[in-house]
């Protein structure tokens, strides 16, 4: 299907893929080793429960997304289920020489056998940068470079390369990916259509962080725009069914429910957000503030937040197909807002009741109860003759 038909309104098409954005967010006054391991079991539920796909941050401060090496979660991860496909969500490029994180994730491809995807962006907290002597406005144009040359190395291509930050000589990979020709690569894409940009040129999947925010869900469509011109530029053509959106949900069997369950730890979340912006917002000053906040005008780059039923769920994704016309895939954001048991609740939910409905994995069920409905009388008739001539026929036996 083309993006032409796709973009007409009366051929919307939803996700058929579902999974998970872990940053991870947690707050500071837990165990970080117990919540690592939370973490590792949340992608084992996640599998247990029919989830895709499972995307790992990294972060080197700010105290709440304590994950600094993506690649090594994964390794564990992938040890510990067979199906979920993994990814970096995402692997900040300006942070390392290409030709060593393309080495790792060959070597992870390798060992998932097949199940690893690069999610690539510039780096998103400034403080990383700052510590690391990176000045924001490089990092952009780092990333560029960088993928420019990684797209090349998986491919088998042998590259020489010099720039004010890196240097190849001759660079191959001695390991080539599993996947062939490659493995999955995704850019991530807030606002700026850069990110969009830098997918389109190279022919990859576009992750839309900020999708319900409302300055990130008016530029998605501009985003995905941009991507399909750039692709265009190469020769290639953007496959909507590698687009991805994140959005935050939290849902129960009520939204009282799931307000109560939120109740338990949104403030800590605003706290984070307060600390790396070196701001005081003033609906952290009680959980019924945070939570009106994050669902109506959202978290910032973090979203606004299904706060509410899987009935809500369906109905912002509806929304987001709508919107944009189509995408392949719905990742939750995943926070650490609600008690862990509520949490695993909530996917449980999702995987119940919403991915089923965009999966259309009832359709069969739906037509068969209903055929079953239309000739109900026929049938049952037919079934009370059948039953009122095996009576009759013993009785004539038996005399």
């Amino acid at each position: 299907m083309s993006d032409g038909e796709l973009n007409d309104p009366g051929d919307v098409e939803g996700p058929t893929r579902f999974g998970a954005f872990i940053a991870p967010f947690h707050p500071d006054d837990e165990s970080p080793t117990l919540q690592l391991h939370r973490d590792l079991d949340l992608v084992e539920h996640m599998e247990r429960l029919g989830f895709d796909e499972a995307w790992i941050g990294e972060h080197h401060s700010g105290a709440y997304e304590i994950i600094g090496s993506p690649e090594v979660f994964i390794a564990a991860a992938a040890e510990r289920t067979r199906r979920i496909r993994l990814g970096t969500g995402v692997s900040s490029l300006s942070y390392h020489h290409p030709l060593l994180l393309a080495d790792r994730m060959c070597q992870l491809d390798h060992q998932s056998l097949g199940r690893v995807m690069l999610g690539v962006g510039p780096g998103q907290l400034p403080t990383d940068a700052f510590m690391m002597g990176i000045d924001p406005m490089d990092q952009r144009r780092r990333i560029q470079e960088s993928l420019d040359v990684m797209v090349r190395l998986f491919r088998g291509e042998v590259v020489t390369e010099r720039t004010d930050w890196f240097e190849l000589r001759e660079g191959r990979l001695q390991l080539l990916p599993f996947q062939r020709p490659s493995l999955e690569i995704a850019v991530a894409s807030t606002i700026s259509p850069a990110g969009a940009s830098l997918a389109g040129r190279h022919g990859v999947g576009l992750l839309s962080l900020a999708a319900t925010v409302q300055e990130g869900f008016d530029a998605l469509n501009t985003n995905w725009q941009a991507a399909s011109e750039a692709a265009a530029s190469e020769g290639r053509t953007m496959d909507r069914r590698s687009w991805r959106l994140v959005c935050p949900m939290h849902i129960a069997e009520s939204r009282e429910e799931a307000e109560a369950d939120l109740s338990w730890g949104v403030q800590k979340l605003v706290r984070y957000m307060e600390g790396v912006s070196g701001r005081r917002f003033r609906f952290g000053s009680s959980p019924e503030a945070a939570i009106t906040r994050w669902r109506n005008e959202g978290f910032g780059v973090l979203g606004a937040a299904v706060i509410g039923t899987p009935e809500d769920a369906i109905a912002r994704i509806e929304q987001l197909v709508e919107h944009t016309g189509g995408f392949g895939t719905f990742l939750l954001l995943a926070h650490d807002c609600a008690p862990p048991e509520a949490t695993w609740r909530s996917y449980e939910l999702f995987a119940r009741y919403v991915t089923p409905h965009f999966q259309q994995a009832n359709r069969g069920r739906a037509a068969s109860l209903s055929w079953a409905h239309e000739n109900g009388q026929q049938f049952m008739g037919r079934a009370t003759e059948a039953v009122q001539q095996a009576i009759a026929d013993h009785r004539s036996a038996a005399t």
